[in-house]
């Protein structure tokens, strides 16, 4: 199979390895990347590649908290010069108010013709994203450079713990809230990886279970909200620095 040029630099852009290692890897792999980054990564060389490393796109995040609401708004776009137009910013605000005020299908019914009118004017596509948590407890934070935040909704009412978890999302990125809800099909490919790994590595038959077992159980954890080291105080897992409170659910975007 010819593998391209540009399907080379993509690999390495993704893993850091060297352009040779990438280009065998993906003739390896008849051209698919994630078998590739799989490949690389059972012989040692890279590491884990997620979707988000793939990520291009601009734009831009807001959250708001109102009453017992939080929102968060993603506004895609193609390039940063975008991003940073009044139009295209005032689309994602306007998002952010009617998702509070009359609901998240609302807010994207609203925002769909301004953003048609303004690829007319600007020739970029865009996309919207809006989610919303009602109820006790919640919480909303948005990195300083606007490009990743999260919403939060904890069991009862503490504003300043339902922010520095919020915070702590944005940084952390957890997949899911605690480690049983990671999905089969992730470990079995993780799983598949780590095999491969310690076979290479010689590791004896009779510690291999073992090894495995300890392996998914710290990937689940680092996986999992409530078992991460919490990004304030790394003697707690956010599980122990709430407390008698518990999350009950999050929304976490980024561009």
């Amino acid at each position: 199979m010819n593998i391209t040029a540009a399907q080379v630099k993509a690999l390495r852009d993704r893993t850091g390895i060297s352009m040779m290692q990438c280009k065998k890897a993906l003739e390896e792999a008849g051209g698919d990347e994630e078998k590739a980054i799989d490949i690389l990564r059972k012989k040692g060389a890279a590491k884990a590649a997620s979707k988000a490393d793939r990520e291009t796109s601009e734009g831009v995040v807001l959250t708001k908290v109102e009453g017992n609401k939080a929102v968060i708004v993603k506004l895609s776009c193609e390039t940063d010069f975008v991003a940073k137009n009044e139009d295209f910013l005032s689309i994602a605000n306007n998002a952010l108010a009617t998702a509070l005020a009359s609901g998240v299908d609302a807010a994207k019914a609203e925002a769909d013709p301004a953003m048609k009118q303004l690829f007319s004017k600007l020739g970029e596509n865009m996309a919207i994203e809006v989610d919303m948590v009602e109820g006790e407890g919640v919480g909303e934070y948005v990195h300083t450079n606007g490009k990743v935040g999260a919403i939060i909704q904890l069991t009862s009412d503490d504003a300043e713990k339902a922010r520095d978890v919020a915070m702590h999302i944005t940084a952390m990125n957890p997949v899911v809230l605690s480690p049983d809800e990671l999905s089969e099909e992730v470990v079995v490919r993780e799983r598949g990886i780590w095999a491969e790994q310690l076979k290479n590595e010689g590791k004896p038959a009779e510690i291999v279970d073992k090894i495995m077992m300890g392996k998914e159980k710290k990937f689940r954890e680092e996986s999992a909200l409530i078992k991460q080291s919490f990004v304030k105080d790394s003697d707690k897992t956010i599980e122990q620095y709430l407390g008698e409170n518990a999350v009950l659910r999050f929304v976490r975007k980024s561009v």
